[in-house]
């Protein structure tokens, strides 16, 4: 990537710093951009969407000057899309859970975000399997640059080790990369259905957040519809497991007994994780356990749904580790950001004797619930969310053919959005060109009715104006159906973008000056906020 150096010019500071725009700040200059390197260093990308160098050369209008200046960056760049964070596949446990971000978090981050100068929009993924954070950026390398140094002030986790871990992708990557996740395609469990309920989850936290606008929401709703679509038509999510469920089967097949029947089973936690798991145990063949939550509320809705399928007792949540010195089997799923089970406790649980091998704590918390050194101990097991490979692996390969056709689908509603995306690019020229022939319109009429001196009637001005606004429609419409794109093919997309240009060559329409000022009018907005 070309860009411009440390000397490129006082005006692009004043412009991050305070994105105002006067002609005193961009003064006559001229520069020679410097190439410099502005990716991490051990960052993987899937795709390079490399920025084109722009000459800078100093013009006498202040308009002008703003077109040459470093601002150029943002009118001649289009607004990008990226996603950058961790998951399952790429950062072990240790490091999401140093980065996970709670739910009542998101729309607190999204406004965080969208404050760095280079950060038009912004939407949040945090789930036990991944954290991941979705941008609309006004520069590609700058905005991860930023996203990266704020993850690290915020986790405490250095850049180069966040960049070891770390997916980032790029626009088209990136869409496919988030279309893919609510498909269940990229979870460890191959279809799994959860995960569409927290990108739903998403997009009803960004409601009415500054920085969820259009584009970030018009991505995640896009992404729920491909998730849909692509149960719906694959049948992927059938007979497919989902974490809480490999979680039951890993106890399973770690505990000596093949099944149920005798053991004491404990979870701790009745949200939506710990009500997952107890609906799997008693598919399982569970018919007894006790359940640790902080208020018994949920407890009772999780009886009433069962009915009579389970005994389910409750325990408020300061008798936890009474209950689990009488518990073989120990499932740990809440939100709690620090440990419940610390190696101590556990080591000073005392046996009643009827616990059979080594108690077994099933850990699918993230931050996690038990202390990894629980292990050690001669008495107790404690298994992670990255351990259910072991199970996930046995029940994948029937899927497999099932995800050949939900990428097919995806790649059908992947071109849908990039031509929506583009499509947006028009709006400012349809508008510059509409208010364009209206002044031309308005002008013509009134000296018209100037040169008839006032010998008029209302009636016959009504007419005229009828008449003009009828002339001017008709004239419209074949240049504003050739500014409009269905996103059916790729050719009739390119041609719209290129009439786009074509019109604003012919007209002087200035219309990526107005885009600029757009943006920089909302995050002047944001910051007054």
């Amino acid at each position: 990537m070309a860009a411009t150096g440390a000397s490129s010019s006082s005006a692009a500071v004043t412009l991050r710093s305070s994105l105002k725009f006067s002609p005193s700040q961009f003064p006559k200059s001229t520069f020679t951009p410097h190439p410099i390197s502005l990716i991490p260093p051990n960052c993987t990308l899937r795709s390079q969407n490399l920025i084109p160098q722009n000459a800078i050369v100093s013009k006498p209008s202040p308009l002008e000057l703003l077109k040459t200046s470093s601002a150029d960056r943002y009118t001649k760049e289009k607004s990008s899309i990226i996603v950058i964070g961790l998951n399952v596949h790429t950062a072990p446990v240790e490091m999401r859970e140093k980065l996970a971000i709670p739910e009542a978090q998101w729309p607190q981050v999204i406004q965080e975000l969208c404050a760095l100068n280079h950060i038009e929009e912004a939407a949040v993924l945090s789930t036990c399997n991944r954290i991941e954070i979705y941008l609309v950026a006004l520069s590609q390398h700058r905005a991860v640059r930023e996203v990266t140094d704020w993850i690290s002030k915020l986790s405490g986790v250095s850049i180069p080790e966040i960049c070891k871990h770390q997916i980032l992708l790029y626009n088209k990557d990136a869409t496919q990369h988030l279309f893919e996740v609510a498909a269940g395609l990229d979870s460890l469990v191959l279809g799994e259905g959860q995960i569409l309920s927290q990108v739903k989850q998403v997009v009803k936290s960004g409601q009415g957040v500054p920085g969820f606008d259009r584009k970030i929401s018009g991505l995640f709703k896009q992404a729920i519809s491909v998730g849909k679509r692509v149960r719906t038509e694959t049948n992927i999510s059938s007979g497919s497991v989902s974490v809480s469920s490999a979680a039951v089967e890993l106890a399973i097949m770690k505990r000596s007994e093949a099944s149920f029947d005798n053991a004491r089973v404990l979870v701790i936690g009745a949200g939506k994780m710990g009500k997952l798991v107890i609906k799997h145990l008693v598919a399982k063949g569970c018919r007894k356990m006790v359940v640790v939550n902080r208020s018994e509320e949920k407890v009772n809705a999780i009886r009433e749904e069962l009915k009579d399928d389970v005994e389910i007792v409750f325990r408020p949540l300061s008798e936890m580790l009474e209950s689990a010195a009488e518990a073989d089997v120990i499932f740990t799923g809440t939100a709690s950001e620090s440990l419940l089970f610390s190696k101590e406790n556990v080591e000073m649980l005392p046996s009643d004797g009827q616990c059979v091998g080594r108690r077994l704590f099933i850990d699918i918390s993230i931050p996690r619930n038990v202390d990894p050194g629980v292990s050690e101990l001669e008495n107790a097991l404690v298994y992670n969310v990255d351990d259910l490979r072991e199970v996930v692996d046995a029940n994948k390969e029937d899927r497999q053919h099932k995800a050949m056709e939900a990428r097919g689908i995806i790649q059908e509603e992947l071109n849908k959005f990039e031509a929506w995306i583009d499509s947006l690019e028009t709006v400012p020229t349809i508008k510059k060109f509409r208010a364009y022939v209206e002044r031309i319109r308005a002008s013509e009429l009134e000296k018209c009715l100037s040169k008839m001196r006032g010998d008029v009637s209302k009636e016959q001005k009504e007419a005229m104006y009828a008449l003009s606004m009828g002339i001017v429609n008709k004239l419209l419409h074949g240049p504003m159906q050739h500014l409009r794109c269905d996103g059916k093919d790729n050719n009739s997309l390119s041609e719209v973008l290129e009439n786009m240009r074509a019109l604003n060559r012919m007209y002087d329409l200035e219309t990526e000056i107005s885009m600029m000022e757009e943006k920089i009018r909302v995050k002047m907005e944001r910051t007054k906020k």
